[in-house]
């Protein structure tokens, strides 16, 4: 019976400890998403201005194009970071258990990664329609080539940086998984143990 109860008492405790440190995981993969989307907000907001002034500003020539592509460009950085930002406070608080844990960090990490792809093809898109523009003078494609060159460089900066802060709170996240073998669902406890 006393072997039981230290049992118990091992299992509970462990339980308590590993549910706080999971929730602490969890808290900072939401909270390195939070501050992304709000560096990426702050971007947005900020070229929204600039592409505004510089759009209305400029009467021709390849800058108006430019800037009228940083606009636009920008009110999708803004709609995505606020909605990134709002599901991530949404999850801040949220109790999950480990396989929930492991799937919400494995998505993060997937969502930042194939967005760092989708960076190079902007960027290569961009570039791509800036030559097109200089070879047949043409200040549309030269505008809108070099800002979305410019705006792509930035989001693969940010998405590699992203998927790096992740990827870390990842990998801690899965060496606690290993170390802490002790599972509870709210019905059931039990220990894991590897073959």
């Amino acid at each position: 019976m006393k072997k039981m109860c230290t049992l118990v008492l091992i299992v509970v405790s462990s339980r308590a400890f590993s549910q706080d440190s999971l929730k602490a995981f969890n808290y900072s993969r939401n909270r390195i998403t939070t501050t992304g989307m709000e560096v990426l907000g702050g971007w947005a907001v900020a070229h929204l201005g600039i592409g505004a002034i510089g759009w209305a500003d400029s009467k021709s020539g390849s800058n108006k194009y430019y800037y009228k592509m940083d606009f636009l460009w920008n009110t999708v950085n803004l709609g995505a970071a606020i909605l990134g930002y709002t599901s991530a406070r949404k999850g801040m608080n949220k109790q999950l258990t480990p396989a929930e844990s492991l799937k919400e960090q494995q998505k993060i990490e997937k969502t930042f990664l194939i967005n760092g792809g989708l960076d190079v093809v902007y960027i290569g898109t961009g570039v791509f329609l800036k030559q097109r523009g200089d070879n047949r003078k043409n200040d549309q494609l030269k505008g809108y080539g070099s800002s979305i060159t410019v705006q792509g460089a930035f989001l693969l900066l940010f998405d590699a940086t992203m998927y790096t802060a992740q990827k870390h709170n990842g990998s801690k996240l899965i060496h606690f998984l290993e170390k802490n073998p002790v599972t509870f669902n709210g019905k059931q406890i039990g220990i894991l143990f590897n073959i």
